[in-house]
């Protein structure tokens, strides 16, 4: 009889694909449903980026390159650290994965032994704590507040912090709840992570997606120590519209860069070659894709949150980044629909994909039970009918 690992079995698969994936399912069969549920951008793939693509098929740039990817895209990634962050990163400073979510899982792999702990602040992204699991390392998760603007302080990550700490992952702007970090912020936490000999563990894939003038920094800028004490992760897929090309990339220490291409050697080996290729094009492009993309996410952003604090029982937060709205739902709690009681957010988002034909994520998937993540990279059209069914659902509850 086949019996499957412990390790696995402990592992729930991401809610987040699993709703899009029922939302689509629904939508193939002739069901009109506003999905709210991706994480991806709406808006195509540049075309001077697909036609980089094409050419490297055409090229025959189709076979197996170096595993932590081709020399011209780590120059590219470190021009673009330079010319963006304003940070100096080497070629063996830099691996290339399939995706942020395979870098994370590679740097996860490489960093943890069982029992090391990683502090994950909650709202947070889906795969963070399972992935440290499946390291064999300890996700502890820190609750962060509205009034808090969901993100961490020094004081709380100071308490937090044992022998066991490996490090503090910072998501900034945040995926579910779109908070950033101001500079003091982010130096107060670096005080911290310097102080205990930690790592910081910095998540930038949403950096260029920001609101209202927000001057978006990455850690390691700090200084060299902080640089020293931090893993940037990002990629290619939110700013440039490409998340099926899967092109991730981690910068840090040379020694923790070589230990990831090592375990990436043994598994996907290198990036696909012609999404590498693909990749040198967005970074050293003309980029007024990436501003264009904001203006519309910017007005999408002004609608949603406005029409969702409209709704009795539901507010929402004003996101400074990323492309998601969080709204609170607390004030449902409690009322019915057609005599099933909303006792959760994972109750209502199984209501309101059944009743009112909208796909949303419960916060429990985020660590947060009483929210709604409620994706806005969808077209405004999508988003007027869905907050109104929102509204109209919301009415006859009883």
């Amino acid at each position: 009889m086949l019996t499957l690992s412990s390790r696995v079995q402990q592992i729930k698969p991401s809610p987040t694909l699993a709703i899009t994936a029922k939302a689509k399912a629904l939508q193939a069969e002739g069901v009109d449903v506003v999905n709210f549920g991706a994480g991806e951008p709406d808006f195509d793939t540049p075309e001077n980026i697909k036609e980089a693509g094409i050419k490297a098929i055409r090229d025959g740039f189709t076979n197996y390159t170096a595993v932590p990817g081709i020399p011209q895209l780590r120059q590219a990634i470190a021009a673009k650290l330079k010319r963006e962050n304003r940070l100096d990163y080497k070629e063996n400073e830099i691996v290339v994965s399939c995706g942020g979510k395979h870098s994370f899982y590679n740097l996860a792999q490489a960093l943890l032994d069982p029992g090391d702990e990683v502090i994950v602040p909650a709202p947070y992204w889906v795969s963070y704590p399972p992935m440290v699991s499946l390291a064999g390392g300890v996700p502890i998760i820190l609750e962060t507040g509205e009034d808090e603007g969901f993100k961490l302080s020094p004081e709380r990550l100071q308490a937090a912090i044992t022998k066991k700490t490996r490090a503090v992952i910072i998501n900034s702007p945040s995926n579910p709840t779109g908070a950033a970090y101001s500079l003091d912020e982010l130096k107060a936490l670096a005080e911290v992570v310097v102080k205990n000999d930690i790592l910081l563990i910095s998540d930038e894939i949403y950096e260029h997606i920001t609101y209202d003038g927000f001057e978006q920094h990455s850690p390691a800028e700090i200084s060299q120590v902080v640089k020293d004490h931090c893993i940037i992760l990002n990629g290619v897929s939110k700013s440039y519209s490409m998340t099926g090309w899967r092109i991730g990339f981690t910068a840090g220490p040379a020694t923790l860069i070589a230990a990831m291409t090592k375990i990436q050697s043994q598994s996907t080996s290198n990036p696909t070659s012609i999404s590498q290729m693909a990749a040198i094009e967005a970074y050293n492009g003309v980029q007024d894709y990436v501003k264009n993309v904001l203006v519309d996410f910017t007005k999408r952003r002004a609608y949603i949150i406005k029409a969702l604090n409209e709704i009795p029982g539901i507010s929402c937060f004003n996101p400074q980044g990323a492309f998601y709205a969080f709204p609170s739902v607390k004030g449902l709690l409690g009322k019915s629909c057609n005599g099933r009681e909303i006792d959760s957010a994972l109750t209502l988002c199984d209501l309101l994909l059944d009743e009112a034909k909208i796909a949303a994520v419960p916060g429990e998937a985020f660590g947060a039970p009483g929210y709604l993540r409620l994706s806005y990279a969808t077209s405004m059209e999508n988003i007027v009918k869905g907050i109104g069914r929102l509204a109209e659902f919301v009415k006859g509850l009883s």
